[in-house]
């Protein structure tokens, strides 16, 4: 049997989204270390009853890391929510993000949902002086989760492997926070996550399903596939000159 081609790497692949069937392929998947969700995928998805959806999920997600986001944009609603889903299951964490839409952190927020005992996966952070300020208000002891948007980061035409590099050294002082590298945009990043020692990487089904198809391919073999794939639509277009 042919080896996993992502097997070898220290990072843990979280998969990401809201597809339920797809939740229960990948939960599966040994490969798999974690699963994370968003209400921008859910919406994608067609979810229309969040607790419906998320109870569904966890009746087969039972042991793996599993994240559900508030959706609230107000402080007090925030920490209902948070308080509610912490309450799902025990693998669960509260995805938080950074700030409110009025550019407002959510740093007491975060501090008072650690104080109770709710594990946070704080999102939606693009740079170092973000992950300096959230990493000052969780507790050393509880685990949590500390979301980089590298993909968005790059897709500014910065370089994230420093930035994320960076961001690694900040929590070095939380020995039960991971840093995890989100909004994968190709097969690489994942690569590039493990190299610059990241806890996790968050992968789409769509660039998982690339990486474990092409990781290490011989190069002239790809070519050589490329070339045919030209020809084979070509052909089955019916194209002429």
């Amino acid at each position: 049997m042919k080896a996993n081609p992502l097997g070898s790497l220290r990072i843990k692949i979280f998969a990401d989204g809201a597809d339920l069937e797809g939740i229960r392929r990948l939960n599966a998947d040994p490969l798999i270390k974690g699963m994370t969700t968003n209400p921008t995928l859910m919406r994608k998805s067609g979810v229309c009853d969040y607790e419906a959806f998320a109870r569904a999920a966890l009746e087969f997600v039972t042991q793996k890391p599993i994240s559900f986001e508030v959706f609230a944009d107000e402080f007090p609603e925030m920490r209902r929510q948070a308080l509610k889903i912490s309450a799902w299951q025990k693998n669960v964490y509260v995805k938080i993000p950074v700030t409110n839409t009025r550019g407002e952190l959510a740093l007491a927020l975060i501090r008072d949902l650690a104080a109770e005992g709710v594990r946070v996966n704080v999102t939606a952070m693009l740079t170092p002086q973000q992950v300096e300020k959230v990493a000052g208000s969780l507790r050393k002891d509880l685990p949590s989760i500390v979301s980089v948007f590298a993909g968005r980061i790059a897709d500014t035409g910065r370089d994230p492997v420093p930035v994320m590099a960076e961001c690694l050294r900040l929590v070095k002082g939380l020995p039960s926070a991971e840093l995890l590298w989100a909004s994968v945009r190709e097969a690489l990043n994942i690569f590039q996550a493990d190299r610059c020692g990241c806890h996790i990487v968050t992968v789409p089904n769509d660039i998982l399903k690339k990486a474990l198809q092409l990781q290490g391919m011989d190069l002239e073999a790809l070519s050589l596939d490329t070339v045919r794939m030209f020809e084979r639509d070509a052909r089955e277009a019916g194209l002429r000159v």
